[in-house]
């Protein structure tokens, strides 16, 4: 696939996605198992709350710091491979913590977590900016959507060979060396990664800067345009997924006793639906426009943690978490896809910043509330003389986080309105679209195709109205 008729752009975009190749080998293959680590090394459900909202929260603020840098430097790509080069190096000791610190090894973990997602988010804004610039508008949809499907199946097969890795160790006692290894590979990946993003080429002149320095009338401003409704709407749908998502491992692996391979299948489940449907969505995303598809994922996405209380068998929740894979892949996509339209790109660094700081807020203030939610409420039920017992009392959280991800879909998602001209459909149609859709039978893109059949002809205009299909 050619990705721009300039030879030196095309270069570069084939460089991201082996660099997203790389990156998501290192992400399968550590990141995914930071919660499983954590719960190895015996971290309370307090502890892991803590884990999964306070690093991101203090990392969001580094991007303001690489917007900042970027301003007085007036640089973009040696702030993109310092960041990536030292979230590298952080693997190191977090590999060796069972050896060295097994006394205080949890809080030495969180604050390595601190600094990994840290030099992350250094990276995040110049990337954004330079990826904008590199990928042309009426090919965003399909070049991020092949990019993160290649990444998806990258991630999926460094989390299942993580999960046999670990498996093997567990069984025989030494399970620290396990992560040891998975790790060191985690290490050796972003080191190919930073190679992969060393390649690009980065367009004289531009730079991820704070273009914008808002005051108080500026922010009265902001607050009242279609940035600031999707920032509220994305930051409350984190808040709400953070009450319950963190705690998925610790459901896992502590409450119901699942093998790191049970715990990999289900993990990678979700993974391989993403990778699956990716490219689906993209299409979809180019054609149709991404409201469409956040209207349709976000009303699915609050029955996401409701399925989890039905049933505590194995495979079970292996389907649910393919259902959830579909599903967050789409969001995901179109949310960024959305974000990047209505953004201009003169502004794109800081208003990605504030997005990322405000989101982050958001996972901060859900992680924390479900860790003290689920280390004091019991799992006895007792009301009205009605006895019940739940098989964890992480299920107060499942149901919380249900309800708020449905108030906030049905507040927020008909005040979303499509940013650029597109072909008009509904969401019965995008959903029959996407229920005949078999990914295992070749992946078959039928979107142009059968028009008559699912489109009227036509164009959406910018200020679409439709209320959502809720």
């Amino acid at each position: 696939m050619r990705y721009s008729p300039d030879p030196k752009i095309d270069s570069s975009l084939r460089h991201s996605v082996r660099d997203g190749a790389a990156y998501s080998l290192m992400a399968g293959s550590g990141e995914s198992y930071f919660s499983a680590f954590a719960i190895f090394l015996q971290a309370t459900t307090v502890q892991i709350s803590f884990l999964a909202s306070v690093p991101p929260l203090i990392a969001s603020f580094a991007q303001l710091f690489s917007a900042w840098l970027g301003h007085k430097t007036g640089q973009r790509k040696s702030i993109i491979l310092g960041g990536a080069l030292l979230q590298a190096m952080i693997w190191v000791p977090m590999a060796v913590l069972p050896f060295v610190f097994p006394a205080h090894a949890v809080e030495v973990f969180i604050c390595c977590v601190i600094l990994f997602y840290a030099f992350g988010n250094l990276v995040a804004p110049q990337w954004s900016s330079l990826m904008g610039e590199l990928v042309a508008e009426k090919k965003r949809g399909r070049y991020f959507a092949r990019r993160t499907r290649i990444s998806s199946m990258m991630s999926f097969l460094a989390l299942v060979s993580a999960g046999i890795v670990l498996n093997l160790f567990s069984k025989s006692g030494t399970t620290q060396i396990g992560f040891l290894l998975i790790f060191a590979f985690a290490f050796l990946s972003r080191l190919i990664s930073v190679y992969h993003l060393k390649q690009m080429y980065d367009p004289p002149g531009h730079v991820a800067a704070l273009e914008v320095m808002l005051d108080k009338t500026g922010w009265r401003q902001l607050r009242h345009t279609p940035f600031s409704r999707f920032v509220g709407f994305f930051c409350l749908m984190q808040f709400s997924v953070a009450l319950a998502s963190p705690f998925f491992s610790v459901y896992l692996l502590r409450d119901l006793k699942f093998s790191y391979i049970e715990f990999m299948c289900c993990s990678a489940a979700a993974v391989l639906m993403q990778f699956l449907t990716l490219t689906y969505w993209g299409r979809i995303s180019d054609i149709f426009g991404n409201r469409i598809i956040l209207l349709a994922c976000g009303s699915l996405i609050p029955f996401v943690p409701f399925l989890w209380l039905f049933s505590t068998s194995f495979y079970y929740l292996l389907c649910t978490q393919a259902f959830s894979g579909i599903i967050w892949a789409g969001f995901t996509l179109s949310a960024g896809n959305y974000l990047f339209d209505l953004i201009p790109s003169g502004k794109r660094s800081t208003f990605m910043a504030i997005h990322n700081v405000i989101a982050s807020i958001g996972i901060f203030l859900g992680a924390l509330l479900g860790g003290l939610l689920g280390s004091y409420l019991p799992a006895d039920l007792s009301l009205f003389g009605w006895q019940h017992h739940w098989p964890s009392s992480l299920y107060y959280l499942f149901i919380g986080s249900f309800l708020l991800r449905g108030l906030t879909a049905i507040y927020f998602l008909p005040q979303l309105h499509e940013t650029r001209r597109v072909k008009a459909t509904t969401i019965r149609r995008l959903i029959f679209r996407v229920a005949r859709f078999n990914p295992l039978t070749g992946l078959i893109f039928d979107v142009v195709g059968n028009r008559k059949k699912l489109i009227r002809s036509g164009i959406t205009p910018s200020h679409d109205t439709r209320p959502p299909l809720t």
